[in-house]
């Protein structure tokens, strides 16, 4: 299962199941942000930029993905079930 909207269901879903939101993001006047802004019990804070199998993030979103990580967030591209799984053991929700 490596469509875009299969893996944000999975997200959403184990997300929620940890007591956090999975919040859909459309900023206005920053393009390139992450798809999903990550919040956890006890302030816990990441983002995700959901791709289906095979694709990858444009140059402006692997630069915000960066410029995240830079300010010690926690910010991954999850193209497919593996990387998912990684993810939410890295987020210590799974």
């Amino acid at each position: 299962m490596g469509s875009e909207k299969a893996l944000e269901r999975k997200l959403r879903e184990a997300v929620k199941k940890a007591g956090g939101l999975a919040v859909k993001l459309t900023p206005v006047g920053l393009t390139g942000m992450p798809d999903r802004l990550i919040l956890l019990p006890g302030g816990r804070v990441a983002f995700a930029e959901i791709k289906s199998a095979g694709k990858k993030p444009t140059a402006l979103q692997q630069t915000r993905i960066a410029a995240l990580r830079v300010l010690g967030f926690t910010a991954a591209v999850i193209d497919g079930e593996e990387r998912l799984k990684g993810f939410l053991e890295e987020l210590h929700v799974i």
